[in-house]
């Protein structure tokens, strides 16, 4: 189900428990900022951010967690020693993108989530080396090579924030299953190390000009 707000250009519900949704960033910073109650430790975080569009991306996800959560009280978020948002008072697991234009957010009340929006770009080709394996270039089809690139970068992406350690190598550790490229989908990973052998399910879709991806524990 697609679900569409003002301010909100997209939003789905993927499950009882489990919602996406993406802000396109048309305001400016003050129109963003006058949207939100933050304290003195996130006024001074920004404050390092001004005049970046590191700026925008970081108030638009916090204005589009706002109104996903539907909520005008204090949204007490922090980011854990791996850099994972949470919320402290709040029982929702979250997850935080952006790019370019446009805001991410994912929310769920029972798992871990995570989620990643790319604008596609040739570019991913100087990089393909550095997070897919042979096994994973071999299923790669010619004819849609870069959008289905795009969803293996955005899986690995949302899988990394979703298992939330840092010690997590996208080349060596997330391993995807093998896919047939369409413009929405889902297939499955794992992430396999010495510590950890977990497995995910991926979901992945375009919107415009961009690839988004989402990831949760199987």
């Amino acid at each position: 189900m697609q679900l569409y707000f003002m301010g909100i250009a997209y939003r789905k519900k993927v499950d009882d428990d489990t919602e996406l949704a993406l802000w396109k960033i048309e305001e400016n910073a003050e129109e963003l900022y006058q949207q939100l109650q933050l304290d003195e430790e996130e006024q001074s975080y920004l404050q390092k951010l001004s005049n970046s569009k590191r700026y925008l991306h970081w108030l638009g996800t916090r204005v589009l967690l706002r109104k996903m959560l539907n909520t005008e009280e204090y949204i007490d978020c922090r980011a854990d020693e791996h850099g994972k948002p949470y919320l402290t008072s709040i029982p929702y697991h979250i997850s935080f993108s952006h790019s370019f234009d446009y805001a991410a957010v994912m929310i769920s009340k029972n798992k871990p989530v995570g989620i990643d929006i790319e604008r596609v770009d040739q570019k991913v080709e100087r990089i393909v080396k550095k997070f897919l394996r042979p096994d994973e270039l071999a299923f790669i089809q010619p004819k849609h090579r870069i959008m289905q690139l795009y969803i293996c970068w955005c899986a690995k992406e949302a899988i990394y924030k979703c298992y939330g350690r840092k010690e997590v190598s996208f080349l060596n550790h997330i391993y995807l299953d093998a896919f047939d490229y369409h413009k929405a989908g889902v297939f499955h990973a794992t992430i396999k190390n010495e510590m950890v052998n977990l497995n995910f399910e991926v979901a992945y879709f375009q919107f415009n000009e961009y690839m988004i991806g989402y990831a949760k524990e199987a």
